[in-house]
């Protein structure tokens, strides 16, 4: 690592946002510095903040670490989650359009074990993202990335209104069956909920039998 000191603040913040310090910070904090490096980011917090959109491939600790390093933010939509289970993590900057995809190098795990061995799993990890170097850790690819109007930071690109639940559907999720307007949970009936009935809880339990 080129700046130790800085790395320690950014792993200090990390760990504070995050709750506790975990291999997925170190790893997370590391993989953001290398990518901003690759996209020629150096102010995220500052004057290339309007410029950077992140997305990250796993719901998991990296992620936080990763957002508290590019300032990027679920709520102002320059942080993407698109959840693929892998430690991974593209860098998009929006003025010229470049982006890089940063992963783990193939073959790290039993790398890990070949240079630390007699240490638990845990133990292991920890030392080696702390003292690997980047390309040892990681893998660089330069990437496209085609981000749909819809999709980019700033206010809603439109609003919708579903003819079944009343509610306002922003930035295009909406689906149209025979011209008329439903949101995505009434309209193809996919949705990560059940409503709630005590009745039903019942005659499922057996209660009126």
């Amino acid at each position: 690592m080129k700046d130790e000191r800085e790395f320690k603040r950014l792993l200090d913040e990390a760990t504070a946002f995050h709750g506790h310090l975990c291999t997925g910070q170190i790893i997370g904090v590391r993989l953001a510095i290398f990518g901003l490096g690759e996209l020629g980011i150096s102010d995220p917090l500052g004057a290339d903040r309007k410029k950077l959109v992140v997305f990250v491939e796993a719901a998991r600790c990296f992620a936080d670490a990763v957002m508290t390093v590019t300032g990027c933010r679920v709520g102002k939509r320059s942080f993407k989650i698109v959840d693929n289970g892998k430690v991974a993590a593209t860098f998009l900057n929006m003025t010229t359009g470049r982006a890089f995809r940063i992963g783990l190098q193939t073959g790290l795990p039993e790398e890990i074990v070949r240079r630390y061995p007699g240490l638990t799993e845990k133990e292991a990890e920890k030392k080696a993202y702390m003292e690997m170097t980047d390309n040892d850790l990681f893998s660089s690819q330069e990437v496209k990335v085609s981000l749909k109007e819809e999709d980019t930071p700033g206010t809603p690109v439109t609003k919708a209104r579903c003819i079944v639940c009343g509610e306002t559907i922003l930035d295009k999720r909406e689906v149209l069956i025979i011209d008329r307007t439903f949101c995505r949970l009434c309209g193809t009936s996919q949705s990560y909920y059940t409503l709630h009935s005590p009745i039903l809880e019942k005659l499922e339990k057996g209660f009126f039998r």
